[in-house]
């Protein structure tokens, strides 16, 4: 069931997820989550600024009442679950954005004045690294 994955920070997205939460793939039969994949690749070939997190793929976060949900995560760091996206453009670079940010930080604590406007509103949990909890 585990697949190894090169360790280091990452967006793990979730590849089954629903396009919206009123369509489960488009008129290709292309789920939300596999798109937004795509899209984020994409983004990361534009800027490669961007590329120093890696783009991961998982069948099924159980994040099911948000549609393309994602995981940011990074050894010893707070990781967060954040849903509710599109797959485009804007709404990956936003999340790619808040996961160099996230990456770039001593425990995974991005202060709120510096994230990007696309990541405010779609938190879902935040996940404390192997070994810590959070005060």
């Amino acid at each position: 069931m585990l697949r190894a994955v090169q360790q280091g920070p990452a967006v793990v997205v979730c590849s089954t997820c629903r396009l919206s939460a009123e369509q489960r793939e488009n008129e290709h039969g292309q789920r939300g989550g596999a798109l937004l994949a795509e899209v984020l690749r994409a983004v990361q070939q534009a800027d490669p600024a961007l590329a120093t997190v890696e783009v991961q793929e998982m069948a099924c976060l159980f994040a099911c009442q948000r549609h393309c949900t994602v995981h940011v995560r990074a050894p010893g760091r707070i990781g967060y679950v954040l849903g509710g996206f599109a797959p485009v453009e804007e709404e990956a670079r936003a999340i790619l954005e808040y996961a160099v940010l996230h990456a770039d930080s001593a425990e995974g604590v991005v202060p709120y004045g510096a994230w990007p406007q696309g990541v405010k509103g779609h938190f879902i949990t935040r996940t404390p690294p192997e070994g810590f909890v959070c005060s």
